[in-house]
């Protein structure tokens, strides 16, 4: 029976594990929730069925696998590290799981603040100005390890690995290119 996922219809906080659930070869189904347009926003699809699925916090992104029932991106991806044995073998490779996930999350905010910023064209000469030193930091933790984690590929780089939509280069330089002309 496959794995169930639902979420917005956009990428958002869903689209690591949707690149996780490609990786692994996983059988799952998208259930994707439409918003209706400004100024009213309609979540009714999603409100119609939220308090439905029996999930404990019903949020999206979701996951139902059988009688597994999981809400919050990063609960849905260390289910699936756990169950695909991509969350480290060791407590160092753990450790080092750890650290990364609240590292990434923390570079995803910052940038998220700067995207949804009013202010975006004003605050993103400054983002891109710290970028390369949050870059550094990355290269210093990956050390001389073919993997963050290690010797062997874990779940926060094997959701981005085997998709189409992997990015070839930096990601700064593609911000960088934001808005140029």
């Amino acid at each position: 029976m496959p794995m169930t996922l639902g979420y917005w219809d956009i990428h958002g906080l869903c689209h690591a594990i949707c690149l996780f659930l490609e990786y692994t070869d996983s059988s799952y189904e998208e259930k994707r929730y439409t918003i209706g347009n400004a100024p009213d926003f309609d979540r009714s699809q999603w409100l119609n069925d939220k308090f439905k699925l029996g999930l404990d916090f019903p949020n999206l992104p979701c996951l139902i696998d059988e009688s597994t029932k999981i809400t919050q991106s990063n609960a849905i991806l260390r289910y699936l590290a756990r169950k695909y044995h991509l969350c480290g073998e060791t407590e160092e490779e753990g450790i080092h799981i750890d650290i990364l996930d609240n590292q990434v999350m923390d570079t995803r905010f910052q940038l998220a603040m700067v995207c949804y910023s009013p202010e975006f064209e004003k605050e993103r000469p400054e983002y891109l100005k710290g970028l390369p030193e949050k870059m550094k930091l990355y290269s210093e933790f990956l050390g001389k390890r073919p993997w963050f984690a290690g010797d062997k590929i874990t779940y926060k780089i094997s959701a981005y690995m085997k998709s189409s939509h992997f990015l070839a280069g930096p990601m700064y330089l593609k911000i960088a290119m934001w808005g140029s002309k």
